[in-house]
């Protein structure tokens, strides 16, 4: 196990599902590629909260830049100090991700603002939103998609395969957030990753086990983790393992 070469992965697997959000919201802001829909305020709500640009988008990108500058931190200490780092940034990004994820289910599931036909004329609204009296949603009648709304042209299928790109994307962040949350974890503990890791058995009256890195802490003398019973036990089976005899 690498927890160095699990940050780097993380981190280079975000930055494009990242992109694909940003571009994704920012597409949702402009139905059909026309401006003056956003100008005069006819975009769908959950379009307008740009969760695609700052949550999946600009935050994740500031994340995955972390982790991959993390990754190549140099010595125990250092290594652990930006695990610390690494886990913020990680719970960051995980509730980033989840309310983009959260959003873009609940802009697919209502439906999106257009004009449509009322008793009273022509009126902008949300009419393809769930209604326990009408039916129970758009998604599963697909004749409603060009029968209901009149502008902007083609926005109920714009709309469901924008959010659909959007809300698949920062589901996968979030879980790759979530699982980078127990990989930093293990780095505080590990270090860098069993290979990078040294035990040494100390000749103090405590007995005390010190692991530190085998490159750096031979150079720094204060990056010394004393370990108690279980890293004893730990080292006892490694002795097993490459003395038997």
């Amino acid at each position: 196990m690498c927890v160095s070469r699990c940050l780097q992965c993380v981190g280079v697997s975000l930055v494009p599902m990242a992109i694909v959000c940003m571009l994704a919201n920012f597409l949702l802001l402009l139905p059909g590629l026309q401006i003056h829909f956003l100008l005069e305020g006819h975009v769908t709500r959950e379009a307008t909260w740009a969760t695609g640009l700052w949550g999946s988008g600009f935050l994740i990108l500031i994340g995955a830049r972390g982790f991959v500058l993390s990754s190549k931190t140099k010595g125990c200490c250092a290594f652990r100090g930006q695990m610390l780092y690494q886990l913020l940034y990680s719970c960051v990004c995980l509730l980033a991700a989840g309310f983009c994820c959260l959003v873009s289910a609940t802009g697919l599931s209502q439906g999106p603002l257009c004009l449509y036909n009322t008793s009273s004329g022509p009126t902008w609204g949300v009419p393809l939103q769930p209604l326990p009296d009408l039916h129970v949603g758009y998604l599963y009648n697909r004749t409603l998609w060009s029968g209901v709304c009149l502008e902007p042209e083609g926005v109920v299928q714009w709309n469901v395969g924008l959010f659909s790109v959007m809300g698949g994307a920062s589901g996968l962040q979030t879980v790759l957030c979530g699982a980078n949350i127990l990989n930093t974890l293990l780095g505080l503990v590990l270090g860098r990753g069993l290979g990078h890791n040294q035990v040494v058995a100390s000749h103090l009256p405590s007995q005390q086990i010190i692991i530190c890195s085998s490159i750096d802490c031979a150079a720094i003398g204060s990056c010394k983790l004393p370990v108690t019973v279980a890293c004893s036990l730990l080292t006892s089976y490694f002795r097993l393992a490459w003395n038997p005899d």
